[in-house]
C-alpha cells in the first residue's frame, strides 16, 4: 500500500531538512579547515609553543579527517546515515567546545584531532542523506551543487570570519560551531530514519592507514626541529613505512578492502590522484604559511590577513559554475593542465617577489593559486569517475577525497618543516618554488601520457 507524500509530513519535509543539515554540516567541516589559519599567531601568543605546535593545530584536524574518510563511509552504511551524521556532529560540537576551552597547546591539538574524527563522520553521511532524500537524479544533482556551495562559502568566509573573531578572542572561532551544531541537531530530528546496510569494516587497513599517515606527518613536522636523522624521527619514518606496507597488503589480500588496488591499474586514475595530492598540498600549504607571513613578517592584523585572503577564496567560489561549463567544453586533461599551470604561475610569482613587496601585490598573486585549484580539482574528480566502472564510483569518490585531504595535511607539514629549517622568507620561497616545479613536471607527464594514449588508440 503506497503512502502519499502529501499526507505524510515526515516524508514531505525530509528533502529540505536533509539538504539543510547536509549543507550546514559540510559548511562547518570546511570552515574549520580554514578559519584557524589566521588565528595561529594569536594562539601561539596565548598558549605558547613553536611552529611545529601550530602545524599540529592544523594537521591534527586534517589528518584525522583524511585518514578516516573511507572508514566513515562504511560506518554511515552500517549505522544509518542520519545516526552517523548525528554522532559525528555531537562529537564535532563537543570537540569544538574543548578547543575553545583548551588551557594548553597539547590540549588544543588533542581537541582538534577529535574535531577531525567528527568531521570525517559528518561528510560521507551528509552526502548519503542527500542520496536518500532525493530519488530524482536531476533534483539530486541540484542538491549536491547546493551541498558543494556550502563548502565554497566556508572557504571564502573562513579567513575573514577567523580574522574578525580573532580580533576579539581566538577562542570564538571554535565557539561559533556550538550554535550551528545545536541548530543542525534540531533540524536533524525532522529527517527520516536512515536504513542500515551490512558493510564490513577493514580494521587492518584502517588502523594501518592512521598509524602510517600519523607517523609520516610526525616525522616531517618534528624532524625539522629534532633533525631528520635523529633516532626518534628515523623510528617514526620506519613505523610509517611498515604501516603503509601493511595497509597495501591489507588492501591486496584482505576480504573487504577499503581501497581495491586494481583502481590504480589505470594510469589516468593514478596520475589524477597524484595531481590531487600535490594540488591540495600547495593550496593548504600556502594558506598556512601566508597567514604567518602576513602577520609575522608584514605586521598585518588577523582581520587584515583574512581580508588579504578574500580575493583568492571568494573568486574560487564564484568560478565554480563557470568551471563546470568549461569542463563540458574541454577535455579533463586539458583543464587539469591549465589549472596546474595557472597555479604554478602564481606560486612562481610569489616565490620571486621581493620581501618588501606591497601586501596587495602578494594577495593578487595568491589569486592564481586559488583559480588554478578551482580548475584542477573538479576535473580530477571527473577524470577519475570516467576511468572507473560505475559500480566503483562511490569508492573512487572516497579515494579522491582522501587523496585531497592527505595532500592538505602533508602540505602543511612539509611547508612548515622547510620554513622551520632556516630563515622564514628563504624557506617560504623554497616551498613555493619547489611546489611550482613539481606541478609543471606533473603537467608535462600527464600531457605526454595523454599523447601516447591517443597515438596507440
Amino acid at each position: 500500500m503506497s503512502v502519499s507524500t502529501a499526507s505524510s509530513p515526515a516524508v514531505a519535509v525530509r528533502p529540505r531538512a536533509s539538504l539543510t543539515v547536509a549543507m550546514l554540516g559540510f559548511f562547518v567541516v570546511a570552515l574549520d579547515a580554514q578559519i584557524v589559519n589566521v588565528a595561529l599567531p594569536a594562539i601561539r601568543n596565548d598558549l605558547g609553543g613553536g611552529l611545529s605546535g601550530l602545524q599540529w593545530v592544523v594537521t591534527g584536524y586534517t589528518l584525522m579527517f583524511s585518514a578516516l574518510q573511507l572508514f566513515a563511509g562504511t560506518f554511515s552504511d552500517r549505522a544509518g546515515a542520519r545516526r552517523a551524521y548525528g554522532m559525528g556532529m555531537i562529537l564535532f560540537v563537543v570537540a569544538s567546545a574543548a578547543c575553545a576551552l583548551s588551557p594548553s597547546l597539547p590540549a588544543l591539538v588533542g581537541a582538534r584531532i577529535l574535531q577531525g574524527i567528527g568531521a570525517a563522520m559528518i561528510t560521507p553521511a551528509s552526502l548519503a542523506l542527500i542520496r536518500e532524500a532525493y530519488h530524482d537524479a536531476a533534483a539530486r544533482g541540484r542538491a549536491i551543487v547546493y551541498w558543494g556551495l556550502g563548502g565554497s562559502v566556508a572557504a571564502a568566509a573562513g579567513p575573514v570570519l577567523g580574522g574578525l573573531l580573532t580580533q576579539l578572542d581566538w577562542r570564538l572561532i571554535f565557539f561559533v560551531n556550538l550554535p550551528v551544531g545545536a541548530a543542525v541537531l534540531g533540524i536533524l530530528s525532522r529527517v527520516a530514519v536512515s536504513p542500515r546496510r551490512p558493510a564490513p569494516f577493514d580494521w587492518t587497513g584502517q588502523i594501518s592507514a592512521v598509524v602510517g599517515l600519523s607517523a609520516l606527518t610526525y616525522g616531517i613536522i618534528e624532524g625539522a626541529e629534532a633533525g631528520h636523522g635523529s633516532p626518534a624521527i628515523v623510528l617514526m619514518f620506519a613505523v610509517a613505512v611498515v604501516a603503509i606496507a601493511a595497509f597495501i597488503i591489507a588492501q591486496a589480500r584482505g576480504r573487504h578492502p577499503m581501497i581495491p588496488l586494481d583502481l590504480f591499474r589505470s594510469r589516468a586514475v593514478s596520475t589524477a590522484l597524484t595531481i590531487a595530492v600535490v594540488t591540495m598540498a600547495g593550496f593548504y600549504g600556502i594558506v598556512f604559511v601566508q597567514s604567518l607571513y602576513f602577520q609575522q613578517e608584514r605586521g598585518a592584523s588577523a582581520l587584515e590577513t583574512g581580508l588579504l585572503f578574500l580575493p583568492m577564496t571568494a573568486l574560487v567560489a564564484l568560478l565554480n559554475p563557470w568551471v563546470a561549463r568549461l569542463m563540458n567544453k574541454y577535455r579533463h586533461v586539458a583543464m587539469i593542465a591549465a589549472g596546474q599551470l595557472i597555479m604554478a604561475g602564481g606560486l612562481a610569482g610569489l616565490c620571486l617577489l621581493p620581501a618588501d613587496a606591497p601586501v596587495l601585490l602578494v594577495a593578487a598573486l595568491m589569486v592564481p593559486v586559488g583559480v588554478g585549484g578551482s580548475f584542477t580539482v573538479p576535473s580530477i574528480i571527473a577524470q577519475v569517475m570516467d576511468n572507473v566502472p560505475a559500480e566503483r564510483a562511490g569508492t573512487a569518490s572516497g579515494v579522491v577525497n582522501t587523496a585531497r585531504q592527505v595532500g592538505g595535511s602533508l602540505g602543511v607539514a612539509i611547508f612548515g618543516a622547510v620554513i622551520a629549517s632556516g630563515e622564514f622568507i628563504t624557506g617560504l620561497r623554497a616551498s613555493l618554488g619547489g611546489t611550482a616545479v613539481v606541478l609543471i613536471v606533473l603537467v608535462v607527464a600527464s600531457l605526454a601520457f595523454q599523447r601516447r594514449r591517443h597515438t596507440t588508440s
